[in-house]
């Protein structure tokens, strides 16, 4: 097989141009020639590039071999059916190539093969010939068709017999060929008046082909003149597809015989393919009219003989030409050579979407087309021959909008113009390029203090405009501190839905507020992320009751506030003080008496707490004054607290003494008769023997103790209860005393020391030291209790 190739320069993106020469009818698979190594490409760009043969609407008789960078064989290719007459035989396509785009033309040239006898239309060829035929009569013979060209196509004809009559064969001006039987010796129909003659068509082929048909020849009587046309050439031109009946030409012959042998008949040629396909002629007027449809894109120009007989037998031929006028009567064609989608939303302005091919059968103005796009984001660009490429003009969003339709619109030059249009639907890829959005810029929520783990606080919400893992949000608590500890140990999101939920149970007394951090992160590769505040109040409950700061209550000494006999009404004999841990309502406390040995004599403020005489003191009024006070918060339910002021209406400082002895004394025993009266109702009735044992047992113990206290000598230290006149300066005594007691069952043997004053920051009123020796001296080795410490 010979190949030849040859280069050529075709606009920017067309490199090169090949050639290749191959016979026909070559088996399938049948190597064409190395495209690769010819165009001087990589195998590897031919697979990089998607390298691929566009042949538009042809059959593609050619295979591109992309892993070996040849040209194969695809189809049978039959040079006569492919080109016809038309040599030399060629048929062209495109080998394209993308990223960048490159398109290489390759035309392949047919060779032909005598694989193609002559072969005549006719079966038979049938002539009436006067025996008055001159000699030199002329008798137009169908031709013989071959398929094959050049050294395989007819050479020759062959006439036999040959006594009367030889062949001739014509060439006319524009290279056509026709061939005549010529009368070289008179007819005599008296002698002979049938001939049988074969018409051998040869080709030049080896080996030989050839072709015969049957030639009979019927001798007529007497008729000398033939018909005469009175143009050699007719020519016309008709529009394609015009209407069946159209008139095209009207030719002419003339016969100066009379009679019979004087009237002419008209048609088609034997020389000729069958006109009929085309035109009809009107046998006696010689008028030439369309019979079926004509398309300009098939024929161009149509050439036939037309003959004219007389009755005689004789005749004469005339060649008639008739162009066809192009109409616009073909759409253009879109064909999509290559089409992506979807596309990425973070494509380049330039990416190329698609390659589409667009061709017009029309000729001139009609076959000139202008590609348009209807639709945004996307442009069309001329390439090479009608090659276009969709490439993108503006930058793609895929939130703003995800897919989008454009129309290619090809239009042509005709008139009326024709256009055909084809709508490509676009599709954008997701890219992560948006962080999850909260939809508050701070959340905050309140929850009220002993809640129970796992309650629901809030829900947070971010928003992400991808789509699929690139929208997945998942919520995460940033870790931080809250008072030393980790927030994970207060709260705790929820990773799909972001509901944040309590960890443990909030006191409002050690934790107001906090303030944590959560993100919302979404599954795309990076991923993006987003930060949000939230802020939890701890709402206060009313869990904590009152408590009292003064006056103390203590169980080994008695705390008591002294009052003067001669006290005005109003006067302040001390003030509770009491604090709510709480806060708000919960925190505000009020203060009343529940229980007092005198009510008329005090009253307490309700909301300071202040303890004040609210009419005159008498002679009558007990020294020893109990005053229950009630300390409530404002919470609901409310809580309280109580405390038990003592009282000394007294005006010296023995009275006092020896009233609170008293009282401590009768109190210790009061107490322990009434342990032992509810001990003994409530086992009476089962343990009367127990009873008697355990009392005697009590008396044998609380006898022991007394002797043992008796040979002891040592000291009893009291309690001493805060300086609260250091800070209010609101009770009675100026100083605080304090006492060293021993105590005996003996009351001779009983002592009590004086000490000198713990603070000199206390206010002095004249007479107290007075007071407290006198005290000291009165009361000295008598049997007494300890009054312990009496603030102001």
């Amino acid at each position: 097989m010979s190949s030849c190739i040859f280069l050529m320069l075709f606009l920017i993106q067309v490199d090169a141009q090949i050639r290749y020469s191959i016979p026909e009818e070559m088996r399938k698979g049948s190597l064409i020639g190395n495209v690769a190594q010819d165009l001087g490409l990589d195998i590897k760009r031919l697979r990089s590039g998607r390298a691929r043969i566009v042949t538009g609407e042809n059959v593609q008789y050619a295979e591109l071999k992309t892993d070996k960078g040849t040209l194969v064989v695809n189809e049978r290719i039959d040079r006569e059916q492919l080109c016809g007459d038309v040599t030399p035989c060629s048929f062209t396509f495109e080998i394209l190539l993308e990223n960048p785009m490159e398109l290489h033309p390759v035309t392949i040239e047919v060779l032909d093969v005598n694989d193609n006898a002559p072969t005549f239309q006719s079966k038979r060829l049938d002539f009436e010939i006067s025996e008055l035929a001159t000699l030199g009569s002329r008798f137009d013979l169908e031709a013989a068709r071959d398929a094959d060209v050049g050294e395989n196509s007819l050479r020759k004809y062959i006439l036999t017999p040959s006594e009367n009559f030889v062949f001739k064969q014509h060439l006319d001006k524009d290279g056509s060929n026709y061939i005549q039987m010529v009368l070289q010796k008179a007819l005599d129909r008296e002698k002979q008046s049938h001939l049988n003659l074969k018409l051998v068509a040869v080709d030049g082929g080896s080996p030989q082909r050839s072709g015969t048909v049957n030639i009979n020849v019927v001798v007529l009587d007497a008729n000398d003149n033939a018909p005469v046309f009175n143009q050699s050439i007719y020519k016309a031109s008709v529009t394609e597809n015009s209407p069946k009946g159209t008139h095209v030409v009207t030719v002419n012959a003339s016969d100066l015989d009379s009679g019979p042998n004087g009237q002419v008949t008209y048609s088609f040629s034997k020389s000729n393919a069958p006109m009929s396909d085309f035109f009809e002629i009107n046998e006696f007027t010689g008028s030439i009219s369309v019979a079926n449809d004509i398309d300009f894109e098939k024929d161009k120009k149509i050439e036939f003989r037309v003959e004219a007989k007389d009755q005689g037998g004789q005749t004469d031929t005339s060649k008639v030409e008739i162009d066809i006028i192009d109409e616009n009567d073909n759409v253009p064609v879109i064909n999509v050579m290559s089409f992506t989608t979807p596309v990425s939303e973070d494509a380049p302005v330039g990416t190329t979407i698609g390659i589409i091919n667009v061709k017009d059968l029309d000729s001139d103005e009609n076959g000139q087309v202008r590609c348009t796009v209807v639709g945004t984001a996307v442009e069309i660009k001329f390439n090479v021959r009608n090659y276009y490429a969709l490439v993108s003009n503006a930058p793609f969003d895929r939130e703003t909008l995800s897919e989008f339709n454009i129309t290619v619109i090809a239009s042509d030059s005709g008139k009326p113009p024709l256009s055909a249009n084809k709508t490509f639907n676009i599709k954008i890829s997701d890219v992560n390029d948006s962080p999850p959005m909260f939809t508050h810029v701070v959340y905050s929520a309140a929850i009220t203090e002993n809640n129970s783990p796992g309650f629901s606080v809030l829900s947070v919400v971010a928003k992400d405009p991808d789509e699929n893992q690139n929208a997945h949000v998942s919520y995460i608590l940033e870790e931080c501190d809250i008072g030393g500890s980790p927030v994970s140990g207060y709260i705790s999101v929820n990773s799909e839905n972001g509901v944040i939920s309590a960890a443990r149970s909030f006191d409002y007394e050690q934790t107001k507020e906090f303030v944590c951090v959560i993100k919302a992160q979404d599954g795309g590769s990076p991923p993006l992320s987003s930060n949000v505040t939230v802020k939890i109040l701890v709402q206060d409950q009313n869990d904590n009751a009152p408590q009292v700061l003064y006056p103390v209550q203590t169980g080994g000494s008695l705390v008591a506030e002294m009052v003067p006999r001669s006290a005005d009404v109003g006067y302040l004999v001390t003030k509770v003080v009491a604090v709510d841990v709480d806060s708000g309502q919960n925190a505000w406390l009020s203060y009343k008496l529940q229980k007092a040995a005198d009510r008329a004599l005090f009253e307490v403020g309700l909301q300071n707490g202040e303890i004040r005489t609210i009419r005159q003191v008498t002679d009558k009024d007990a020294v020893k004054q109990r005053l229950t006070v009630i300390v409530e918060d404002n919470g609901q339910p409310s809580r309280s607290a109580t405390v038990i002021v003592n009282v000394a209406v007294a005006d010296s400082f023995p009275e006092v003494l020896s009233e609170f002895t008293d009282f401590t004394h009768d109190k210790e025993y009061n107490d322990n008769l009434t342990f032992y009266l509810v001990l003994a109702l409530a086992v009476v009735s089962f343990l009367f023997i127990t009873c008697v044992v355990v009392i005697i047992s009590v008396k044998i113990y609380r006898w022991r103790q007394s002797r043992i206290l008796y040979h002891s000598n040592l000291p009893v230290i009291p309690y001493y209860p805060p300086r609260y006149s250091d800070t209010l300066g609101t009770a009675t005594l100026p100083h605080v005393y304090n006492y060293d007691t021993c105590r005996t069952t003996d009351s001779r043997k009983s002592d009590i020391k004086y000490m000198q004053p713990m603070s000199q920051s206390l206010l002095d009123v004249g007479g107290a030291e007075t007071d407290a020796q006198q005290l000291e001296k009165q009361f000295a080795g008598s049997n007494m209790s300890t009054l312990g410490t009496l603030p102001r």
